[in-house]
């Protein structure tokens, strides 16, 4: 029996851990031009955060990252302290402070994420983290999102970015979010995963700016439609 090397399986790995360095370095490189850029709105966000409700500036969440570990995602706090309720927020929520609200409709909330990048939790793009009571674990769909790093923006976070205007109405939020939006959202995730390109990528992150800081003209099936769902 001839022995053949294995150059092909070799090949591919040596080009998947360079993909893979690429990726992690313009994460690196896109997280620190961000935060310098964006300091002036951290600045901000922090002194209506002191004038409104006073300390902590961040929310610290557990969430669940890449192939199932946990770890802890920052916000800037948007809810009076001491406040408890659902895992979700609503458009009606009434822990939400009046910065908070702000805060939310253009998602600076999420802005100290970007130290989630830097430290390896989190990358620019990928599924967006969930709470351990909203993943089925033994579900092979929930296994491959959890298969990628987790990311300040991906194609579900754009589409359903009023995700708290559309849980507004409903008699039961938690009950709508399991049954409607998670499955859409794990659909669109890994619908992004399999068609994911550079250019994808970087009109993903052109949009989620675009759309975080000027909503207004929001239109989900135009999004969709121009990034391929």
């Amino acid at each position: 029996m001839i022995c053949r090397p294995m150059i092909p399986n070799v090949m591919n790995a040596n080009v998947q851990t360079r993909i893979r360095f690429s990726m992690r370095l313009l994460d690196v490189i896109g997280a620190l031009v961000a935060l310098l850029v964006l300091a002036p709105l951290f600045a901000l966000a922090a002194l209506l955060i002191l004038l409104s409700d006073g300390r902590p500036l961040l929310f610290r969440h557990r969430r669940i990252g890449r192939n199932g570990k946990p770890f802890l995602v920052l916000k800037f706090r948007t809810m009076r302290n001491g406040g408890s309720g659902l895992e979700i927020t609503t458009s009606k929520d009434g822990r939400v402070t009046k910065a908070g609200a702000w805060m939310r409709k253009l998602k600076i909330d999420e802005l100290p994420q970007l130290v989630n990048v830097l430290r390896g939790e989190m990358s620019l793009i990928g599924p967006r983290p969930e709470v351990p009571e909203y993943i089925e674990f033994n579900d092979p769909r929930w296994r491959k999102v959890l298969a990628e790093r987790p990311g300040i923006t991906d194609l579900a976070s754009l589409a359903f970015r009023d995700e708290e205007a559309i849980l507004g109405p409903a008699p039961d939020p938690d009950a709508y979010y399991r049954s409607v939006i998670l499955p859409e959202k794990l659909r669109l995730n890994l619908l992004y995963q399999q068609s994911r390109t550079l250019s994808r990528d970087l009109k993903l992150l052109w949009m989620t700016a675009r759309y975080s800081f000027f909503p207004r003209g929001f239109d989900r099936d135009r999004i969709m439609r121009s990034l391929g769902a």
